[in-house]
């Protein structure tokens, strides 16, 4: 034994780096108290013990770990980050990610919030759907209240995970999905617009083939009630698909998930639809599911002759994946689940989810390109063959343990399932007559997992691995690679340097350059071949990554995870032209990105630790470390207006100056002096100026100011002034806001208030002698007066009742 967990291991320095700060046992003062080879024992026996629940003796449970160990630390397999932190610790929780139903009551939502809480603590990520959810301002029999829809029951969960830590080091994540033929649609696309809400979703548009078919013959599309079924309104479908596009190319959300095609491959129908999928979307789950995940390592799956030839070593790959079938459906038998439901749901369905990595390593070993017909070939023989294998072990399984609980009534159960969906689409590795035999030994023996492929995300056990991550492309030849508590690890593409040192024009001049470039693109000195083969993600186009993910969902039960790389100047027709692809050739979701559209990339290709480190705002701008700001000096002489406008503290004039290099301050003074109210609007205008001659745009400052509402706000020609800051905002934007978008904003405001205060000139009193805001604080509609007290004609609010 002892020898065994001292084996010197093949990690690289940024390998055991993520083991120690993540993954090894620590003792009380945070000092790691395990080597990785340790770690690895641990999670072998670990594991391996659950085939004593089916009467292995010691002998063979120790075979077991033994076979679990050596895949592990010949980095052929890798199971998901809980499993390796968690397994033979006290925590013992070892899924990635869970789905939770929310119903549409109160105790449902907040039963699902405090269960969220639980997985979070757990260390567990959390997938939901919102669609079953009444819409905003939808009247709640049981209080004849109004509901507040789908989003704002998002930023309770939302809220509910910023609290939660993971460990005491991050916080879970959470995917929302809302179909989209909920009516509150429009506002879960545009929810995510600001970047700084909903910090701890993730969001896609659960996308129906009805939907798709009205894009593609641009029709009208229903609106459903989730709780009546009942028609409620009709939207064009090709500006709903606009909207989503817009945002992707915007900021990279919405994702899409294609909920049609995710229920086609459903192994259970008979429990429900799946509406969800956990955090990173590739695992779509019935609730109370949990992922059970683990990665091969297809980089090491590459043999030479004696010629030097590679080709696929299939003998080992077969082994490796028996071995990693059997490991995962162990995790199941030990994992100590969050909750009873939890623990039922996953143990009678046993689904597991086998993926992938180094994919973008083994094409290099073999010499094809990733952009290539021979590259999408190979990844669909490869995982044809994952995914034959995995069944077959399954079944041997089943033959020893017994076939899922849930298995009468699911999809195997017909008989003909495997041989009816595989017929007629062999990639050259598994034959029809493979799969009719394979649906045989199920009749006799059952089979023991729901699912037994799925491709997850593969972050750091990727670089335990030494492997490129998941089924990707390389993100370049060379990066520095952000992780965690913002350590930065340098990598160089190891197959990379070695050819260059092979052609001999290796040298450090060289990798520098590459590295700033992120792509071999202009670089003379490799030759073309070369760069054949080391393609970096954005030097392929969207049509190949789509169809990469698509050759590996065609042997994938669950769904792929992967990112449609767009470059920077990419258009939203781009967007729309591979969402449209990806719905064609059978995805079960899509995640697209352009490059620069989000503030922080967990990669960089050029240097990133600097003495100085620029960080972007989400609109390309540079922000500069604190305290390195000087505004520039105000000059002897301006030249600017001055603007009147009505407050609840009297008259305010606002006086707005330019100097040669643009707006550069405001003065606010009141029409009376003196009083807290005077000095406010000083103190507010010194600020604005200050912040003018820093180089915060006009746009940002007015976005800030209006909206603050104060106990007097007044009603004039221009519509509700809130506050003294409203005011100054109204002021701003009337002025110096350009004509469309200026226009927009008053409409939208006029409109607003012309259909809802419709009474407020007969009230005996002002709203600011009353000393409330004019919006309703439960749905904002406009207060009214009546019954001798402050009502809301939409939703019923009353301040007396």
């Amino acid at each position: 034994m002892l020898t065994r967990i001292n084996k010197e291991l093949s990690l690289t320095e940024n390998a055991k780096a993520v083991l120690a700060r993540r993954y090894l046992r620590r003792d009380e003062d945070g000092n790691p108290v395990e080597t990785p080879s340790e770690m690895f024992w641990r999670v072998a026996s670990s594991i391996a013990e659950a085939d004593r629940i089916h009467n292995k003796d010691q002998s063979q449970i120790d075979r077991t770990a033994e076979q679990f160990y050596e895949v592990m630390t010949s980095l052929q397999f890798m199971p998901n980050s809980p499993t390796l932190m968690n397994a033979g610790r006290e925590l013992g929780q070892l899924s990635a990610c869970f789905v939770l139903p929310v119903e549409d009551s109160l105790d449902a939502i907040f039963e699902a919030v405090k269960n969220t809480a639980l997985i979070h603590k757990s260390g567990g990520g959390t997938g939901f759907s919102f669609s079953k959810l009444r819409p905003k301002n939808d009247i709640v029999r049981t209080t004849m209240g109004v509901s507040s829809g789908p989003i704002s029951f998002m930023e309770v969960f939302n809220s509910a995970t910023e609290a939660v830590k993971q460990g005491g080091t991050r916080r879970g994540a959470n995917m929302a999905i809302l179909r989209v033929d909920h009516p509150d649609i429009i506002d879960f696309i545009n929810c995510k617009s600001d970047l700084s809400k909903l910090t701890n979703f993730n969001i896609s548009v659960g996308v129906t083939n009805k939907f798709m078919e009205a894009v593609i013959n641009d029709e009208n599309y229903d609106l459903v009630h989730p709780r009546t079924k009942q028609v409620v309104k009709q939207l064009k479908a090709r500006e709903v698909f606009d909207i989503i596009a817009n945002h992707a190319w915007s900021n990279g959300e919405p994702g899409v998930v294609f909920l049609d095609r995710v229920n086609k491959d459903n192994p259970t129908p008979a429990l429900g639809e799946i509406e969800s999928t956990n955090p990173c979307g590739e695992v779509p789950l019935l609730p109370f599911e949990a992922c059970n995940l683990g990665s091969i390592n297809l980089g090491v799956m590459v043999k030479h002759d004696e010629t030097n030839q590679p080709s696929i070593d299939w003998e080992k790959l077969a082994h490796t994946t028996r071995i990693a079938t059997h490991f995962l459906d162990n995790v199941i038998s030990v994992n100590n689940f969050p909750l009873d439901k939890i623990k039922e749901m996953v143990q009678t369905n046993r689904k597991i989810g086998l993926g992938v990595m180094g994919w973008a390593d083994m094409l290099i070993a073999m010499g094809l390109s990733y952009n290539s017909d021979e590259g999408v070939n190979l990844a669909r023989q490869v995982m044809e063959f994952i995914n034959y294998i995995s069944k077959q072990e399954s079944i041997n399984l089943a033959a020893d343990r017994g076939p899922f609980p849930n298995y009468e009534g699911s999809v195997y159960d017909s008989g003909t399932y495997l041989y009816s969906k595989y017929k007629g689409t062999s990639a050259g590795i598994v034959t029809d007559e493979m799969w009719k035999e394979l649906d045989e030994r199920i009749q006799s023996c059952g089979i023991r997992n729901a699912t037994t492929t799925c491709i997850a995300p593969t972050g750091t056990i990727s670089i335990i691995s030494s492997a490129s991550g998941g089924v990707e492309p390389l993100f370049a030849i060379s990066f520095i690679r952000n992780i965690m508590d913002n350590t930065e690890l340098i990598e160089v593409n190891r197959q990379f340097e070695q050819i260059c040192k092979e052609k001999n024009i290796y040298s450090e001049e060289l990798m520098k350059r590459i590295a700033r470039k992120g792509t071999l693109k202009g670089i003379d000195e490799i030759p073309e071949e070369v760069k054949k083969v080391f393609v970096t993600a954005h030097d392929i186009t969207p049509e190949w990554h789509v169809r990469m993910q698509a050759a590996f969902q065609d042997h994938t039960d669950n769904a792929v995870s992967k990112t449609v790389n767009f470059n920077h100047d990419a258009s939203v027709e781009d967007i729309k032209v591979t969402y449209q692809l990806a719905y064609k050739l059978g995805l079960k979701g899509i995640t697209v990105y352009r490059d620069g559209s989000r503030v922080f990339q967990p990669m960089n290709i050029d240097k990133v630790k600097k003495d100085q480190e620029q960080k972007l705002t989400i609109d390309g701008s540079i922000i500069p470390e604190p305290g390195t700001v000087e505004p520039r000096k105000r000059p002897m002489l301006t030249e600017g207006i001055t603007d009147k406008i009505g407050t609840g503290c009297g008259a305010l004039f606002v006086t707005i100056n330019r100097d040669e290099k643009g707006l550069c301050e405001v003065f606010a003074r009141m029409g009376k002096s003196g009083g807290c109210s005077a000095s406010q609007a000083e103190a507010v205008g010194r600020l604005i100026s200050l912040a003018l001659r820093g180089g915060i745009s006009i746009e940002h400052i007015i976005d800030q100011l209006k909206g603050i509402r104060c106990p007097s706000p007044t009603f004039g020609a221009g519509g509700v002034t809130l506050s003294c800051s409203d005011a100054i905002a109204k002021v701003l934007s009337r002025n110096l806001l350009q004509g469309n978008q200026l226009e927009q904003e008053e409409k939208n405001s006029s409109d607003k208030q012309k259909s809802m205060v419709k009474n407020i000139s007969t009230m005996g009193s002002s709203i600011a002698d009353l000393g409330l805001c004019p919006e309703c604080p439960d749905c904002s509609a406009m207060l009214e007066f009546a019954e001798g007290c402050v009502v809301c004609p939409a939703c019923g609010y009353s301040k007396c009742s």
